[in-house]
């Protein structure tokens, strides 16, 4: 496991962010962003990829619909939200794993906010 860890460590990205004050906050900012960063591409073509297989419908939108579309697709198909968050999860050491069970729903609403926030930064036409 301590190899795995430090593997998955090493692969990640470093990010220059302000200290956080809480231990959550923390946690996002060491390791779920960081995450996020080295699982960008994939997590983008993957949200591409489910909304063609969503008849193309995102990308006839306005912007401010592309915003909310993705949201909502976000928070209501649980099998979307699922292999999103498995994209994160997968790359936790044992001890982020812990510390997520530990706190389970701040961390979940932390890294949904972030991947909607991510996907809309990405794919909504300017």
């Amino acid at each position: 496991m301590e190899n795995r860890d430090s593997g998955l460590l090493q692969l990640r990205p470093t990010l220059d962010l302000a200290p956080a004050a809480h231990p959550t906050e923390q946690f996002q900012n060491e390791t779920l962003r960081p995450i996020l960063k080295l699982q960008h591409d994939l997590l983008i073509s993957i949200c591409k990829q489910q909304f063609i297989k969503r008849k193309n419908v995102f990308f006839t939108l306005k912007p401010d619909q592309q915003r909310r579309y993705i949201q909502e697709q976000i928070s209501r198909d649980r099998s979307f939200h699922q292999l999103l968050f498995g994209l994160v999860i997968g790359h936790f050491t044992a001890t982020e794993f812990a510390f997520f069970v530990e706190h389970e729903s701040e961390i979940r609403k932390r890294l949904t906010q972030l991947i909607i926030q991510r996907i809309q930064s990405q794919l909504t036409q300017q």
